[in-house]
Parts: C-alpha cells; structure tokens; sequence
C-alpha cells in the first residue's frame, strides 16, 4: 500500500488508483475519442459483476445458515448494484453509430459473451448451460472458474433448502410452486415472504437490465452480427446452438428468469 513520507496510507495508495488509471488502453490508429468510453464503462461493468459475485457468495451462505433476514437485506443490495446498469448503458448511447465504427472491428472477436463473471453470475443464480462454458475452453483458469460455480448450489438451491428445513414440501417444482403459495397466505411467514420479494425484484430488475441492453444494442449496430460471432462460429459452425446474431441473441436472452417458479407462482396466489 502506498503510504506517505510519515508512514499513512494515502487515498491513491489504498486504491491503487495509478494502477487503475493506466488499465484504459485504446487500439484504434488513429485514434477515436469514444472508445476510452467504451473501455471505461465496460471495466466499471466487470467491477460491479466482481462486487455482485462478492454479495451473492455471501447470500449463499446466509440461507444455508437460514438466516432470512440478513440474506433478503443483501438480495436487496444486489438489486440496488443492478439498478445502477441501466443508466450506465445510457453513458454508452451517447456513442453514435458512425463513432462506434470506427473501432468496432478491431473488437472481434472480443465481446462481452466472454465475461467470466457474468457467466459465474448466471451459474450462481441458478441459469446453468454448460453450453456457455465451452466458450472458454482455450483458457484454462476461466473454465475452473465456471466449472466451479456449475457444480456449486445456486441462489435457488439454497432458497429450496431453507424450505425444506422449514418443513415445506419442496420435492419438484410444482411443489416448490404450492410451497411460495402456502409462504404468501399464512400470517406468520413475513420473513420468508419478504425474502421472496427481495428475490423477485432482483430477478425483475435483471430482466430489466437485459431488455435495456437489447434496445442500446439495437440502435448502435442493427441487425449485424455480434463481434463474437467469428468465436461462435469458429466453435460451432454458423448454425451452432448459441444462435448468436448480435442483437437477435440478445432478445432471446429478454425472456430468461433465475427464479422462474417465483414468477409461476404468482398466477396462483
């Protein structure tokens, strides 16, 4: 840690801000004004993805340990972090298309598919495709990390055994369904009620997230491919499973939940 001449430590030193500062490292010749934001803002994106991964390692031991309250209070904070996305795309689209350009190909076939963390942050919310592991097979580190999170309960997980320690019958999904029904009506289950609330609004906020970002895309590149399309294909052919066609991919993605018997749930209550 950097400190001073008399030995205190120094705001730049406790946050390595030199270090930070140099990690913005444009590649268009010649350069292009917008892509030191399109680098900043990403970054700050992988910065939120590691403190959300942070929380939720957290939650996951708060409900194996069934402390209720403590895990819906986080959920809560983790929904606060997710809110925050949004009007970070909205930095991102005052990029105008004819800006974007200019470096968008030297992207390829870097994108944002191949976050790490945003893959671990899926895995441990409870949307597990080992399809997506795959993309990462040439680095060996980023495949134990996901490997990792896969084989690890999920946010769900551990929701459904707090249930069943609670003597609710959890044994499939539509039990799970009639279980939440069962935490909404009776008097005496305001903890898990609100623990319910806390993951849903989280959930809801994510697809929020999701949609937005389909939008911004849309209005930035159209129909054209992803710049990880060259990945993908080279992976899989033109027809693999991901069917990723930049924007097309994307909008499939709108309609995906971590916790979808929360959502079915409501159609019963």
């Amino acid at each position: 840690m950097e400190s001073t001449s008399s030995g205190d430590l120094t705001y730049k030193g406790y946050l390595k801000l030199d270090e930070l500062l140099k990690l913005q490292q444009p590649l268009a010749i010649p350069e292009c004004h917008d892509e030191t934001l399109f680098i900043i803002v990403h970054q700050v994106f992988e910065l939120w993805f590691r403190l959300a991964l942070h929380e939720i390692d957290e939650v996951l031991e708060l409900l194996e340990r069934d402390d209720v309250f403590e895990s819906a209070r986080l959920i809560r904070r983790l929904t606060a972090i997710v809110r925050l996305f949004i009007p970070k795309l909205s930095v991102l689209e005052t990029m105008i298309p004819s800006d974007f350009i200019q470096f968008r190909d030297l992207l390829k076939p870097a994108s944002g598919f191949q976050s790490v963390q945003f893959r671990q942050l899926e895995f441990a919310c409870g949307l597990k495709d080992r399809k997506y592991i795959a993309i990462f097979r040439g680095d060996p580190e980023a495949t134990a990390r996901l490997e990792r999170r896969f084989a690890q309960p999920s946010m769900w997980d551990q929701f459904v055994g707090l249930l069943k320690r609670r003597e609710f019958n959890v044994d499939n999904e539509s039990a799970q369904q009639r279980a939440i029904v069962e935490i909404y009506r009776k008097s005496g289950e305001h903890s898990l009620r609100m623990l319910c609330e806390a993951m849903i609004e989280y959930d809801e906020m994510f697809s929020l997230w999701r949609e937005h970002h389909v939008r911004m895309a849309q209005r930035m590149i159209g129909s054209k491919p992803g710049t990880g399309q060259q990945l993908v294909e080279s992976m899989y052919g033109k027809t693999g499973p991901m069917g990723t066609h930049g924007v097309e991919y994307l909008s499939e993605t709108v309609a995906k939940k971590f916790f979808p018997v929360l959502w079915a749930a409501r159609s019963e209550m």
